[in-house]
């Protein structure tokens, strides 16, 4: 992953078969299954890797329950599919979430739901008992076979007060099923990237870098970082840069031959908030709830503070997202119906992002109607290289879009897939045990490290952690203040998986940022580390700081008097649970159908 030797390479061989445009996780998705086929691949990244929408999802892992109105059975069906996968290949960073869906009504939403369901335009309404059985019901159907977990149930208005007694008050019912949350999705991209690298010489990937058509009706590949441009011969490009697809397009085609725009997407923003009483009210769930308009909202356990969601609103620019006051206000209202006794202060809000969902360009009056399906599409190139465009997609299908894309790129260049990623094992995931504690001690003892810092490494990297544990143990380390990482941990990561900025470690190769736990002096120690590594000048440091500062604050929401506030807060992280009914270190057996004592309560 050294950006030196593959500019090297490029100017020495210039030729490569696809140039894959976009570093999220589609874009890193298709690059790992045309890597691991031998293919000589190169992924180029404007920005950081998983820096846009693929680290503003809502953290679901899921199969998109409230689809099924708009009649995407197969969308819904290929979720839960490629869900129950990454529950098996990367179990050290996806994990089980008990749902919970309230319900004030019983026949309400039936009709609307049909007048949807038949591709007819109408406002959305809230879903009554028999609307949300239905779904369920078709969701216990899709995965009967594989039925990794527990069917759904419904309780009555007194059984579901008395386990959640902090509930509207207005409630009838509610109904209790499976899906899934991922922990740290940057942390997934890299891992795919890393195996993408790993399977084939001629694969390379640069953050920081673009594409970019020349005047000659070549290409070139500009590097942010050390300000150069190298020419670039690729036979096939893929534009994977989601709500990016048609700047992107500006940038890859003359004016003549630009497509016509492709995409519509919409944004979508979330809190995190820190309120022991409204982390208390979930029981370890995530309620899945309709606001008054009717617009489906979530909040659940997450890092040890709750995550609250979403708006849905179109965007012209996707540069321009942030979370918007008007949007906290929705947020906070919606979350003020479902758990009307509950008071947000200001000051829990710890951390918001925003996101641009990568839709299809679409003039339905009402956004929850632009399907989430993917597709791709070929734009040919008068005398240059044709252009594969990945529309639309959701995170939890980025396997099985990047294997469609890829499976299109080799047929166009006339070469055979050798291997599929569909029980591939994701980093961490790889030999990950059934029971932690063994890997644990093992780990601890070949190192020399704590058997609690060895749970938290395990915790974040899964079985990835020994060779992060012995780089760790092979140095003087000493602990990042107020935070669950050292600096040896930091160092590994800058050194290892591309960090440029110091917004790239802080906000996407840790969580101190997004769990609100990121003081001041954490950022100074880290940005330290970066700067020596990078032999940055004074002048360059300064520059970084103030930068982070201003992204920070007006991205999400956190000032230089919080952060500062944050130095006197100790945090312990390995005794915090991390998610929805999850201990510290989990025992990674899956809640299986029939088996009584890992049923939803």
């Amino acid at each position: 992953m050294n950006r030196e030797e593959i500019f090297d390479g490029l100017r020495r061989s210039p030729k490569v078969d696809v140039c894959v445009v976009g570093g999220g996780i589609n874009g890193i998705s298709v690059f790992r299954e045309l890597a691991l086929q031998g293919l000589d691949v190169l992924l180029v990244e404007k920005n950081d890797y998983c820096s846009g929408a693929s680290s503003a999802l809502s953290r679901m892992v899921h199969g998109g329950l409230r689809y099924l109105e708009n009649g995407e059975f197969n969308l819904v069906r290929e979720s839960l599919v490629e869900r129950d996968r990454l529950l098996r290949n990367a179990p050290h960073l996806i994990a089980p979430l008990p749902t919970m869906v309230p319900v004030f009504d019983i026949f309400s939403g039936l009709a609307n739901g049909m007048v949807r369901f038949l591709g007819l335009g109408r406002k959305p309404s809230r879903r009554g008992a028999i609307a949300i059985k239905a779904g369920l019901s078709i969701y216990d159907f899709l995965t009967r076979k594989r039925a990794l977990m527990p069917r759904h149930r419904f309780r009555g208005r007194q059984g579901t007060l008395a386990k959640w007694p902090k509930l509207n008050p207005a409630i009838k019912s509610s109904a209790t099923y499976y899906d899934a949350w991922v922990r740290h999705p940057e942390r997934i991209g890299i891992e795919l990237l890393q195996d993408g690298l790993s399977a084939a010489a001629g694969a390379g990937a640069l953050n920081y870098a673009e594409l970019q058509h020349n005047a000659t009706g070549g290409f070139v590949v500009r590097d942010h970082v050390g300000g150069t441009a190298t020419s670039i011969e690729p036979k096939l490009i893929i534009n994977a840069t989601g709500g990016w697809i048609d700047i992107a397009n500006a940038s890859l085609f003359s004016p003549e031959t630009r497509p016509t725009p492709l995409m519509g997407g919409t944004k979508g923003s979330h809190l995190i908030i820190d309120n022991a009483e409204l982390a208390k009210a979930l029981d370890g769930h995530m309620i899945y709830y309709e606001n008054e308009d009717g617009r489906v909202c979530i909040l659940f356990p997450y890092l040890g503070k709750v995550l609250v969601g979403s708006t849905d609103i179109r965007i012209d620019d996707p540069a321009t997202v942030v979370c918007t006051p008007e949007e906290r206000d929705y947020i906070l209202q919606s979350l003020a119906f479902v758990l009307p006794d509950i008071r947000i202060r200001p000051e829990e809000i710890v951390y918001q992002f925003s996101g641009v969902r990568p839709l299809p360009a679409s003039k339905d009056k009402f956004t929850g109607r632009i399907p989430r399906d993917h597709f791709c599409t070929f734009i040919e190139s008068d005398g240059g290289p044709a252009v594969l465009c990945m529309i639309g997609g959701k995170w939890t299908t980025f396997r099985s879009f990047g294997e469609l894309a890829a499976d299109m790129a080799l047929d166009r260049l006339r070469r055979t897939r050798h291997l599929t990623t569909a029980d591939r094992a994701i980093g961490g995931g790889r030999t990950f045990p059934a029971d932690s504690g063994d890997f644990i001690a093992r780990t601890s003892s070949a190192t020399g490290l704590a058997p609690a810092r060895t749970i938290e490494l395990f915790e974040r990297y899964g079985t990835a952690a020994t060779s992060i544990a012995g780089f760790i143990a092979s140095g003087p380390d000493e602990p990042m203040p107020g935070a669950p990482y050292s600096t040896r941990e930091m160092l590994f990561l800058i050194r290892h998986e591309c960090v440029e900025h110091l917004d790239d470690l802080l906000l996407r190769r840790t969580t101190l940022a997004i769990s609100g736990q990121l003081s001041l002096d954490m950022m100074d120690v880290a940005l330290d580390l970066i700067a020596d590594e990078k032999h940055w000048s004074a002048a360059r440091k300064a520059a970084e700081r103030s930068s982070f500062l201003d992204l920070l604050a007006i991205c999400h929401g956190v000032d230089l008097e919080t952060l500062t506030a944050r130095n006197k807060q100790g945090v312990c992280y390995a005794k915090q649970p991390q998610g929805p009914d999850e201990p510290a270190v989990r025992q990674r057996a899956l809640p299986r159908r029939g088996d009584r004592s890992r049923r939803v309560q």
